[in-house]
């Protein structure tokens, strides 16, 4: 493996010099900074495409100018999100039937690289880019997804940063404020002259919160901050080859009052934005670095290369209550925790809270060489990667006290409780061609992984290190054709099917070195009438195995965190509806959209799990946190100087774990029609007004069940905002 990864690294390396020395013989442009930081090019490209994509583009990102990347995707068919926090600060998105937690079965990047802190040896994503900065959004499902790994079952996200505007000088300042003491300032300035340009932009976000934790003045809100610069050199004053290098800092930290502590049945029907005192010691302190160069070069007006080198550093401690009595919380916790705050104890509460202490890096180099041959597009890409988790915790005791202070008992020592590092080596190349004859387009594609991880644990009893670790390792490499196309039947319909493998790799903790693997399948039809575009896509995802990843947030014993499981056969089928209408009546542009998604999953295995959502389970058994039906409709008036915008989101009942038939009603999620409204008044050419409500009707929702408990949705929060641009 470690050959392996010097020669492509070499190979890398003498593809930059031949970039830098080659003399064109053809004059050429530059495309657009974006497009090449996409999957998918230019936005139109979407509807050539045999598979599911979509991108939205600022434009749309604006209409409801959410800070919530979940709200953001309720939009993309075949997506499904479990909120958490209210404020997407950790979101949870899966695609397909993936699976949601921390968004682990997806592949996520930022600017076409991988931003998850650790996305081979630790996958669940602690860190999410900041969305409140992100310009643009490209979502990829099934074979669409194949340029992109390391997990291409469920899907991709790439999220696109802040580019350099081209002109001169060009910013934006935006502050907004709203109830729960919510608060945002987003702020950029850049520009390009002749052979430089550069950015830098500053987004910033805060909230109390909206839940009140009992019998304190302790909040449950959090604050976090945003730094982003970009500085881009072009060279084509200087070489017979447009090229441009530019180098990317990045900078966020965040402190918030989270927990995993949930409701009871009980206090979530009487007082449902309440937290239990046991928490009021809960909350998660990141920070995260990121440096990026970018190397583009245009060989002559057929073929490119864009050669990416990155170095990602991410730090989270989240210090939280892991026992409450004796009890971790999916066995007693928080029912003592309630209990006490009922004043049904009279003897104070020994409350455990652990340091979850964790260290990421995340480092790579990848080239992605796109050529056209006649009929041919073909990109050829390439990248080695190399990523871990440190993980570096110990537990603190409290007393609990009837005056509801919290009083430390007994001090940790740093490395007694996990004590382990987790790392990974990868090797990943893809090949790609679109072969477009008349009507007809063929993609024809395959991608290869090649992976080693690692585990090396000290235990409990050795924090210093000084003893050798215990040693597992896992390699799995994987072959991925895809295959699929598109054909005009007419000008204004356009058929399209595929087939692709797909591919996860095992984590660490993973016993039998088992990858999840599956075979994707879809079919569908686009149409453009007019002022109306649909798309309907039926798919079909064939697991040869699903994994199930242990972490706290499903619920998982301290003993067992880090493990994975492996389900076997899964099938999960359905059918993604995207529909569009755009009319004009009295000088007043009306757009209406409609996304729907309808999933039906099956476990087609029996065996047994301490996975909580899992535990044990039968063949034919529904996989959780899979509503069967998804429904969202946006509704716009936009008149010269204003506009007003109103969504309507639909989720029906989903079960928090495996099982068939009539959810029980303590795994029971309860379907909900959720509004949010925005709307904007232009106050000027470079002034604008805002108003946005979020939860319109002030509806009461759960989310989830974690530990046996509840946790409630976000309540309707009333937002204003300004605006000012040059």
């Amino acid at each position: 493996m470690n050959c392996i990864v010097k020669l492509v690294k070499n190979s890398i390396s003498i593809s930059l010099i031949l970039g830098f020395s080659h003399t064109a013989l053809a004059e050429v442009n530059s495309p657009n900074s974006i497009e090449r930081l996409t999957i998918v090019g230019k936005p139109n490209d979407v509807y050539k495409i045999p598979g599911s994509a979509q991108v939205l583009a600022e434009k749309e990102l604006a209409t409801f100018d959410y800070s919530d990347i979940m709200r953001v995707l309720t939009s993309v068919p075949g997506v499904y999100v479990l909120e958490e926090d209210g404020y997407g600060l950790r979101p949870n998105i899966g695609m397909r039937g993936s699976g949601q937690n921390r968004s682990e079965k997806i592949t996520v990047l930022e600017d076409n690289v991988l931003a998850a802190p650790a996305p081979y040896s630790a996958p669940s994503a602690y860190y999410f880019p900041t969305f409140g900065r992100i310009q643009q959004v490209e979502v990829h499902k099934g074979a669409s997804s194949v340029l992109y790994g390391p997990r291409n079952i469920g899907g991709a996200i790439n999220l696109l940063s802040r580019q350099i505007p081209e002109e001169n000088l060009s910013g934006f300042f935006q502050v907004n404020g709203g109830q729960d003491g919510f608060a945002k300032i987003h702020t950029y300035v850049g520009g390009q002259g002749d052979n430089i340009g550069g950015l830098i932009e500053v987004f910033s976000y805060q909230a109390d919160g909206f839940k009140d934790i009992n019998q304190t003045e302790v909040d449950s809100g959090f604050n976090k901050n945003d730094v982003l610069m970009k500085t881009m050199f072009s060279s084509d004053a200087f070489f017979g080859t447009y090229q441009e290098v530019e180098f990317k800092l990045k900078y966020s930290d965040e402190k918030a009052n989270e927990t995993y502590m949930g409701l009871t049945n009980e206090d979530y029907s009487k007082s449902p934005y309440s937290r239990y005192s046991a928490s009021q010691k809960d909350n998660i302190e990141t920070d995260h670095f990121q440096i990026q160069v970018n190397h583009f070069v245009q060989l002559n007006s057929l073929s490119s290369i864009v050669t990416s080198l990155y170095f990602n550093d991410f730090n989270r401690n989240w210090y939280k209550a892991s026992k409450i009595g004796g009890k971790g919380l999916s066995d007693g916790g928080i029912e003592l925790a309630a209990m006490f705050d009922h004043g049904l104890l009279d003897e104070p509460l020994n409350v455990d809270l652990k340091a979850n202490n964790r260290s990421y890096i995340s480092k790579g180099l990848q080239s992605h060489f796109d050529f056209d041959i006649e009929e041919h597009d073909l990109k050829l890409g390439i990248r080695v990667h190399y990523d871990e988790m440190d993980r570096y915790q110990w537990v603190d005791s409290y007393n609990l006290n009837t005056d509801f202070s919290m009083t430390l008992t007994s001090a940790g020592v740093a490395g007694t409780d996990s004590n382990r590092v987790d790392s990974a080596e990868a090797l990943s190349l893809f090949l790609l061609d679109d072969y477009q004859h008349d009507d007809l387009n063929i993609r024809f594609g395959f991608r290869f992984e090649d992976v080693e991880i690692k585990r090396k644990d000290w235990g409990k009893t050795d924090p210093s290190r000084t003893n050798l670790p215990k040693e597992t390792k896992n390699s799995s490499s994987a072959f991925l054709p895809s295959l699929g196309f598109t054909f005009a039947m007419t000008d204004n319909f356009v058929v399209l099917a595929n087939v692709n493998e797909g591919f996860s790799p095992p984590a660490p903790g993973n016993e039998s070195s088992e990858a999840e693997k599956s075979t994707n399948y879809e079919i569908g039809l686009r149409s453009s009438l007019g002022s109306v575009n649909s798309e309907v896509i039926v798919f079909y995802s064939d697991y040869k195995n699903m994994h199930g990843n242990c972490t706290v947030s499903q619920g998982c014993s301290d003993d067992n965190v880090g493990d994975q499981y492996n389900a076997g056969k899964v099938q999960v089928e359905g059918v993604e509806l995207k529909l569009g209408y755009d009319f004009t009546a009295s000088n007043i542009r009306f757009p209406i959209n409609v996304s729907y998604t309808y999933s039906k999953s099956m476990f087609k295995n029996s065996f047994k799990s301490k996975l909580d959502t899992w535990g044990e389970v039968y063949s034919g058994f529904e996989l959780p946190y899979i509503p069967e039906n998804q429904l969202q409709l946006s509704l716009g008036a936009l008149g010269e100087s204003w506009e007003g915008n109103l969504l309507v989101r639909y989720v029906g009942e989903s079960r928090s774990s495996a099982g068939k038939g009539k959810i029980p009603f303590e795994q029971l999620i309860e379907a909900r029609t959720l509004l949010d409204f925005r709307a904007v008044y232009e106050l000027s050419d470079k002034q604008r007004m805002s108003l946005s409500v979020d939860n319109l009707l002030g509806k009461k929702y759960m989310v989830s069940r974690v530990h046996g408990s509840i946790m409630v949705g976000k309540p309707r929060s009333i937002i204003l905002g300004y605006e000012y641009s040059f």
